[in-house]
């Protein structure tokens, strides 16, 4: 089972696969891209976005990863990410860029079996600070949830499912799909 926890950032993405590695020690966790990138968040740009987005992209691939894994971001994060940042920032990402990036996640998400998303609500108990680029965090959220039913981008591959609720009913959506009697 290959699974990618996906959302905006502080929406219990990290609490989630912390929760369940706990409970399933099988699974490799498979970090944050970010913490692969030498660069600062002080400053979000597309070429920081599509590089996150091409080094989730590459770990997806079954050469570069374990059987088992869950991951914190994939590309389509990332691709929600430089959707947001074409909305709120006045200057247009490149169309070049967006498109090799839709056809770079749509293939990453061949190699995925569970696409878990984590949208904002205000039941789940998660919130974020002030220093968190709460626009972007907002525009990101909205373009994840277009982006998820786009059968371009997703393809065909991957289940994808919404959870929301507080930590012991996310973890118990995620477990149920991922390790439950029908797996």
């Amino acid at each position: 089972m290959r699974i990618v926890v996906s959302g905006t950032h502080a929406s219990g993405k990290s609490t989630l696969i912390s929760d369940f590695s706990v409970r399933h020690p099988e699974f490799a966790v498979l970090p944050d891209p970010f913490e692969l990138v030498d660069e600062a968040w002080d400053a979000p740009n597309a070429g920081l976005f599509a590089t996150q987005l091409r080094l989730s992209a590459s770990r997806l691939h079954p050469d570069e990863s374990a059987e088992q894994f869950i991951a914190e971001r994939g590309p389509i994060d990332f691709l929600a990410y430089l959707h947001a940042l074409d909305e709120l920032a006045g200057t247009s990402v490149p169309r070049d860029l967006l498109k090799r990036s839709e056809s770079v996640t749509r293939e990453a998400l061949q190699h995925v079996d569970l696409l878990v998303v984590l949208p904002l609500t205000t039941m789940d108990g998660t919130a974020a600070g002030a220093d968190e680029h709460l626009a972007l965090r907002d525009a990101m959220d909205d373009a994840l949830l277009d982006l998820i039913d786009d059968p371009d981008v997703v393809g065909e591959r991957p289940e994808v499912i919404e959870i929301t609720g507080n930590r012991n009913q996310r973890l118990a959506a995620v477990e149920a799909l991922a390790v439950g009697p029908n797996r």
